[in-house]
């Protein structure tokens, strides 16, 4: 706990940005509001440019130095000394954290004592960024085990229901080539992740020691598995690796976990805590931010924005994203889910330059109904990709597969193949890695303020890059007319066929076959649009199954196994 570390040397890391965060606010007597206090100058510092080993992790100093990026004063940390004088002004405040982009320190204190702060000579001005504390929500409940699953299933299978989401923008065919996110960071800011340390479709990153750190910057502290199972979806959706059940986008990266957001209240403390997140992303040498966040309307009395603020220079969340990319780690945000609302435009910080901006389509590459519009109100092109995010395929906080929309689940669908890209091309720099998914997504040629650059895919990007060393797609296509069916092994719950192209859009004719070739069950399915089609039965005895599906001449077969 913090109250076990002396004052001057809780200020010393705070300063650094180590692995401290400052107790829940809920500690402090009375009202006592979050104010970000923007400093004069970093004069005086003990820290230098010279030797960044002070304040960044060699993993940082690493990413800057392969893309050319060097170190510079905005990236120092705050002055020490200058953090001890707001410390030691008379009513006690709460140093929350520090800035170092903005050269700023979240400060919880009650408005008698924030005078005492604004009167510092040291200080240039102070912004109140929220007006309520609110609880946290009460911890996950137990996580209920899913079936074992036999992990040599065809591709189809393996994936369950997040193939199409992993097929459309090329991923399956990436990891088929062995880039499944290997040695990439991703930092995932969110509401919380409740579930995800029990999960078992999620158990490989403990196993594997793939959890590289986690912070709470609403709460204090480093506990994630709480709040808001928002985090908990978008997480699975990158890093869930269970065959025959569900396999996200960049099974083998490694997380950092980041609550930043506080679904009680919206308030532009939310921001900050975006900014300190991405600034511990920073320090820790994290290469890709995957964040599912927007921001345009506050609670009162704080100050909504408008359309004209998503200029991508105003907003704390924004300006954070934009100093991010300029540290050398890909941000990948969420456009936001208002195109069919009156706000209607992209979000903050997705109007951030020189990130990816998500887009959401569903699963046929069309563009979902509430995915927010571009541009930005400067005239840059908004969003920048797509993704599927109308029905895509999530985990819940139980382990649970199903399928939800928005752009929040486009955002990291996306983000992991972006990783997996990366590790493929590992001299390219983060701006160059945008810059290849932009040039050969299926916009390219003609971009807009719906879809951006449009739907991008590993294999096309990769073999732009690659001319006289082309990846094969013959084992896609060969994946694309088999029958699959999830989950398999089945247990007690509902079976799902997923169907080649052959029989899609038709009237089907299922019969389930039993080892020796009896049938134990014949039925007629109507056409559907897609390529997942729910198979309802009563549950089999245990053993080995067939199941075959006709439409006209058209007949494909697949084996299950009955739990």
């Amino acid at each position: 706990m913090v109250s076990s570390v002396s004052k001057w040397l809780l200020l010393a890391l705070v300063a650094v940005g180590l692995d401290v965060l400052a107790a829940p606010l809920a500690q402090a007597q009375g009202l006592r509001r979050r104010h970000l206090i923007y400093l004069r100058d970093k004069t005086g510092t003990p820290y230098s440019v010279s030797q960044p080993q002070a304040f960044l992790s060699a993993r940082s100093v690493a990413r800057r130095t392969r893309q050319g990026i060097p170190v510079l004063p905005r990236d120092l940390p705050v002055n020490p000394a200058y953090v001890a004088q707001i410390s030691n002004v008379a009513g006690n405040p709460q140093i929350m954290y520090t800035s170092r982009w903005f050269n700023a320190v979240l400060v919880a204190c009650d408005s008698t004592v924030l005078a005492r702060i604004q009167a510092l000579p040291i200080v240039r001005s102070a912004t109140t960024l929220n007006r309520n504390y609110l609880a946290p929500a009460p911890t996950a409940p137990p996580v209920q085990a899913t079936p074992t699953v036999n992990r040599t299933q065809a591709t189809r299978a393996q994936y369950g229901p997040a193939y199409r989401q992993n097929l459309q923008i090329g991923a399956t065919a990436m990891h088929d080539a062995g880039f499944r996110g290997d040695g990439m960071h991703i930092a995932v800011f969110d509401a919380g992740f409740p579930g995800v340390n029990q999960i078992p479709a999620l158990q490989s990153v403990f196993q594997e020691n793939r959890l590289a750190g986690t912070r709470n910057y609403v709460d204090g502290g480093f506990n994630v598995y709480n709040r808001d199972a928002h985090g908990t979806n978008c997480v699975s959706a990158i890093a869930a690796n269970q065959s025959g059940f569900y396999i996200g986008s960049a099974p083998k990266a490694t997380f950092h976990l980041c609550i930043t957001e506080d679904i009680y209240s919206e308030h532009p403390i939310e921001e900050a805590n975006w900014l300190a997140a991405a600034e511990y992303a920073d320090s820790a040498g994290v290469d890709i931010i995957s964040s599912s966040l927007g921001y345009t309307t506050f609670d009162a009395p704080s100050r909504s924005y408008t359309y004209a603020d998503m200029n991508g220079r105003t907003a704390i969340s924004t300006r954070a994203a934009t100093f991010a990319a300029r540290v050398g780690m890909l941000v990948v945000n969420a456009a936001g889910n208002e195109g069919d609302k009156p706000w209607h435009y992209i979000s903050a910080p997705a109007d951030a330059d020189s990130i990816i901006s998500v887009a959401a389509v569903d699963s046929m590459g069309n563009r979902a109904f509430f995915s927010s519009y571009g541009p930005s109100s400067d005239g840059r092109i908004k969003p920048t990709l797509a993704a599927m995010g109308l029905a895509a395929a999530v985990l819940g906080q139980t382990g649970n597969a199903f399928r939800g929309s928005g752009t929040s689940y486009a955002c990291p669908i996306l983000a992991g193949m972006v990783a997996g890209f990366w590790q493929a091309n590992p001299t390219l720099t983060a701006q160059q890695v945008i810059m290849a998914l932009r040039s050969t997504a299926t916009q390219a040629n003609n971009p807009d303020n719906e879809l951006g650059y449009g739907i991008p895919n590993f294999v096309t990007a990769y073999n732009a890059l690659h001319p006289n060393a082309p990846l094969a797609t013959k084992a896609e296509a060969g994946a694309a007319e088999a029958l699959g069916i999830y989950p398999n092994p089945s247990g007690d719950g509902p079976l799902t066929l997923v169907l080649p192209t052959a029989l899609q859009g038709q009237p089907l004719q299922v019969r389930v076959l039993d080892a020796r070739g009896a049938a134990v069950l014949q039925q007629q399915l109507p056409a559907v649009r897609g390529t997942e089609v729910p198979l309802p039965m009563a549950r089999l005895a245990k053993g080995v199954y067939t199941c075959e599906v006709s439409a006209g001449a058209t007949r494909r077969t697949v084996k299950f196994t009955q739990q």
